[in-house]
């Protein structure tokens, strides 16, 4: 389970933690998180919000959703002695801002929002010499200069995926080896095994995969299946000319192509065919599927550059989604000797059976029978993962994929990313299966730079 901060047994008073303003736009119930002890916002925190609140966006809706529950709160006794967040809960207060006093004048000169909420953390830690403060910040900057002048300080712990769990997600395939020959025989030759044939006796989880080694060393692959308590075998597929190049993408393209599983987390690095395959299968499934949906979050539209661009919105997006169409095209440079086929995709594309788009362009939608791939998924935050998921319909398939090790949003990290949380969250539900495929499987050229620089 993700960590919450403890309750308070002992007869030591309350902690009070002091909210940065990006955990309130990571999550706006946040609040609620901290059990017994006391919250402090900043006002600085507060009038930066403001400036989040217009939009469709995830921090638009935080900081929204989090101006109205405060409001709701909202008392005479909110900028005074703070109001209560519940039974078992601490109290909530609105702090004005402090100014840096004694040693600490002059050693953060500039004045910016982060700086007075440090100061005003630091004024709180003095005005409460008996009780424990922290500053609850995602901003590792922040971090720094925070411990650098003495306050304690704390990443928001709630949603946080603990290391040795992303490790074992990560390592989820089990492998067997020396398999006779005679079991090896039956598994061949009726496509499944029972788990004790090969001496398994533990509980298995639903789609756990194995490689299975025969005693002349030839891997076959399998997964689990909890309806039929048996290990099927997994062959190589092929989507439209597509076909997986080792056992990892043999993994994926049997997940993608299973209407039994009906959501997919795919990891690995650039080049591995994540998004490559999940594109294929949904194509090569699409009498199954009303629509197919391609998109990805354009984090690089929060970079204030973004306005060097054309002035056209769709023409300031088309470079981000360049990716999507550049496995598209891959797709139908396979099709090349079949034009009865390409013409069919087209004529998805024109009449929107098919839609590579921004994922803010879809967010809030229903989704009724879809298959929708959302790539660069470690971009997103675990409520936007919640979100999307949350409104998947009867027959709607939703794969994610994306690299937990490559992450440019400034408050993610491998442990705080909506990957990484789907993964822990999902592991071992009959409906999802995730597959990290750790070979990139581009040009020779593109592998030996991966490993010389």
């Amino acid at each position: 389970m993700a960590r919450k901060t403890t309750v308070n047994t002992t007869n030591q008073p309350p902690k009070i933690f002091v909210l940065d303003t990006n955990i309130i736009l990571h999550d706006h119930r946040s609040i609620y998180n901290f059990q017994n002890n006391d919250l402090y916002i900043p006002i600085t925190v507060i009038e930066e919000l403001d400036k989040f609140k217009k939009g469709n966006d995830t921090l638009a809706f935080n900081a929204r959703s989090f101006v109205r529950e405060i409001d709701r709160l909202s008392n005479n006794f909110l900028f005074d002695q703070g109001v209560s967040l519940g039974p078992g809960k601490g109290k909530i207060k609105v702090e004005i801002g402090h100014p840096f006093t004694g040693e600490y004048v002059g050693a953060l000169s500039e004045d910016i929002p982060d700086h007075r909420i440090i100061a005003t953390a630091l004024w709180l830690r003095d005005q409460y010499p008996e009780r424990k403060v922290a500053l609850v910040t995602k901003d590792m900057n922040m971090r720094l200069k925070a411990r650098a002048m003495g306050l304690m300080v704390q990443d928001y712990m709630t949603d946080r995926v603990e290391q040795e769990k992303i490790e074992k997600i990560q390592k989820e395939v089990t492998t067997i080896k020396k398999v006779k020959n005679q079991v090896i025989q039956k598994f061949k030759s009726e496509g499944s095994i029972a788990p004790i044939d090969l001496n398994i006796k533990r509980k298995l989880l639903p789609n756990q995969l194995f490689r299975i080694y025969s005693e002349d060393n030839t891997l076959y692959l399998g997964r689990f299946d909890i309806d039929l308590k048996t290990i099927v075998r997994i062959d190589r597929q092929t989507a439209l000319n597509i076909t997986p190049r080792n056992e990892e993408q043999s993994f994926a393209m049997e997940a993608i192509l299973n209407p039994e599983v009906k959501l997919i987390s795919l990891t690995g690095p650039s080049g591995s065919g994540k998004t490559l395959l999940a594109l294929a299968g949904a194509i090569e499934q699409r009498g199954r599927f009303h629509q197919i949906i391609l998109s990805r979050p354009i984090i690089p539209l929060l970079d204030k550059n973004i306005v060097l661009l054309p002035d056209n919105i769709d023409n300031k997006i088309a470079p981000f989604l360049l990716p999507l169409y550049d496995n598209l095209n891959l797709i139908k440079s396979s099709l090349a000797g079949r034009p009865e086929l390409l013409a069919e995709i087209d004529g998805m594309l024109r009449d929107e059976k098919l839609i590579i788009s921004p994922l803010a362009y879809v967010r809030g939608r229903s989704l009724n029978n879809v298959c929708f791939i959302i790539d660069e998924a470690q971009n997103l935050t675990p409520h936007e993962i919640k979100t999307i998921i949350s409104r998947a319909g009867d027959n709607t398939k939703i794969i994610f994929s994306g690299d937990i090790f490559q992450i440019d949003q400034p408050y993610l990290d491998v442990h705080s990313n909506g990957l990484s949380l789907l993964g822990e969250k999902f592991f071992g539900q009959s409906v999802f299966e995730h597959i990290n495929m750790a070979k990139g499987e581009r040009s020779e050229l593109s592998k030996l730079a991966c490993k010389l620089l």
